[in-house]
């Protein structure tokens, strides 16, 4: 950029010499003199400008971040977590993220028992609350300690769905047909396990109709998934008739929504995040958090049907 400055200026002084005549020197100096300041003042805002972005670009050069990230989030964030997670490595080059998506319940046990994990990103706050020291003492009733409880927040909201196969064969509209069909023996649904966060906002769906599940279940109207994504699956298979899943898997496998259950019927569906006191890099950790809140992370996470909370 010097050398810019130099050959700059130099040309300047050739031209205005150039057409100058022995009477008017003085005239054209003065000329020449505010040309030049002129001309260095304008690149040496440009020097500043370059000098500028170098700063910058080794700034962030400096903060892109290094190692190895374990992430445990519940299975119906497996398609969205996982392009987001390509998005952070991309951005972080250095970066290796492995996911491990299943039932809440199931990640929370295995956490318990010492699997490797830095972020739990959780369908349902009672397996955060589980594994949370601070929460009632009434549901994290062994006292485990594993959250960082200052990096936890509420990430996103889903909705509880009541989907169909493909065609609808049968005839199924809303919750509300789904109850009379139940309590007739006429209906078979795929439903979560007790321990997975879809399988226990069902079962508040049928208590607040006042059906009794282990009935239900010994009549042969219920059939179980150990995660959403089986549940989903089963739908999907037509293996069933009806299943009741989150709004984003039936999104993501392109099944057809009849109805969506109300606050009052489930409670909402809010996932809960954190980084564990277990993980070896709670820097990179937060700052892949963080970019989970970031506008392009909750562009592809609205994309499906979730609503950022963050």
């Amino acid at each position: 950029m010097k050398k810019i400055l130099a050959i700059l200026l130099a040309l300047v002084m050739v031209f205005a010499l150039a057409g100058c005549s022995s009477t008017d020197y003085t005239e054209q100096l003065d000329g020449i003199a505010d040309s030049l300041e002129s001309v260095q003042d304008t690149l040496e805002t440009l020097i500043a400008a370059e000098e500028a972005a170098v700063e910058e670009a080794e700034e962030v050069a400096e903060s892109t971040y290094s190692g190895e990230l374990i992430v445990f989030a519940a299975a119906s964030m497996t398609e969205t977590l996982t392009e987001i997670g390509d998005l952070f490595m991309e951005a972080n080059p250095d970066v290796e993220i492995v996911f491990n998506f299943d039932s809440s319940g199931t990640l929370k046990t295995q956490i318990e028992e010492g699997a490797d994990c830095d972020v739990f990103i959780s369908a349902g706050q009672k397996q955060m609350d589980q594994l949370d020291i601070t929460a009632d003492e009434s549901v994290n009733t062994d006292g485990l300690d594993f959250v960082i409880s200052e990096t936890r927040f509420d990430i996103l909201e889903n909705k509880v769905t009541l989907a169909v196969p493909e065609g609808n064969p049968a005839g199924i509209e809303s919750f509300d047909q789904l109850a009379e069909l139940l309590a007739a023996g006429d209906v078979f649904l795929a439903m979560g396990n007790e321990d997975v966060p879809v399988g226990q906002y069902t079962q508040l769906i049928l208590e607040y109709y006042g059906l009794d599940e282990e009935e239900l279940a010994s009549n042969g109207c219920i059939t179980y998934g150990s995660n959403v994504k089986e549940v989903t699956t089963q739908v999907s298979e037509a293996t069933v008739d009806c299943g009741i899943i989150y709004a984003t898997d039936a999104y993501s496998a392109g099944l057809t929504v009849v109805d969506s259950a109300t606050a009052e019927m489930c409670g909402q569906v809010i996932y809960p995040a954190a980084v564990l006191n277990i993980t070896s890099n709670q820097e990179l950790a937060e700052a892949f958090l963080e970019f989970c809140t970031s506008d392009e992370a909750s562009a592809i996470l609205e994309s499906v049907g979730f609503t950022p909370l963050a």
